[in-house]
């Protein structure tokens, strides 16, 4: 295996393991891939975050096809829509964290910005968050739903389902995740207080 792609399995397979740990994820319910050269590498059907090994991951093209004998994640379709939308994205984690999920599942008033600014760091690291009407997991209607609501963000909710965010490298991908649940837990609690709301920033990749 060369190098860059081992390096980038090796942060996968952390990546999968914190937040199993940080009880981000549970049982088989997420996703995470990465892509490498024209290949993406994203986790087989059925695979365990908190056990992840390099057997776990299937290999498709950027149209799609298989090319290992692992069958992908049945969203993988909305990971590609991620890389072809922006070239910078390099990574996909799709999870059902608690806080971001239950906040999904709440009215919002503007669905082009989803959380409250309660922080800086949503805007920094993700931008608006965007919400995404629900659909079946791996329906073709939650694919077409979640084109339809491609923007300039990195960070999205499914719907009564939870977040999905794209990023540089598969652990800049994981500190967006993070961030977006913290924001949701934030705004979970603050919801109904008097609290100090920040406009809400585009994504500002100053820190």
């Amino acid at each position: 295996m060369e190098k860059g792609l081992e390096e980038k399995y090796n942060d996968a397979i952390w990546v999968a393991k914190s937040l199993f740990d940080r009880k981000l994820v549970s049982g088989s319910a997420a996703n995470l891939s990465f892509r490498h050269g024209d290949k993406v590498y994203i986790t087989r059907s059925g695979s365990i975050f908190g056990r992840l090994s390099v057997s776990d991951f299937a290999t498709i093209d950027l149209e799609g096809n298989t090319l290992n004998c692992n069958r992908p994640s049945k969203e993988f379709p909305i990971h590609l829509l991620l890389y072809h939308k922006k070239k910078d994205i390099e990574a996909v984690i799709h999870v059902h964290s608690f806080y971001a999920t239950i906040w999904s599942c709440l009215q919002q008033a503007d669905e082009k910005d989803a959380i409250p600014a309660y922080t800086p760091y949503l805007g920094m690291q993700l931008g608006k968050i965007r919400l995404v009407e629900y659909h079946s997991p791996g329906s073709k209607e939650l694919f077409e739903a979640f084109e339809n609501a491609l923007g300039e963000t990195d960070g999205y909710i499914l719907k009564n389902h939870g977040p999905i965010v794209g990023g540089t490298t598969i652990l800049d991908a994981f500190c967006k995740i993070e961030e977006l649940e913290t924001s949701a837990k934030a705004a979970w609690y603050l919801q109904g207080k008097k609290a100090n709301l920040l406009v809400s920033p585009g994504k500002n990749t100053g820190h």
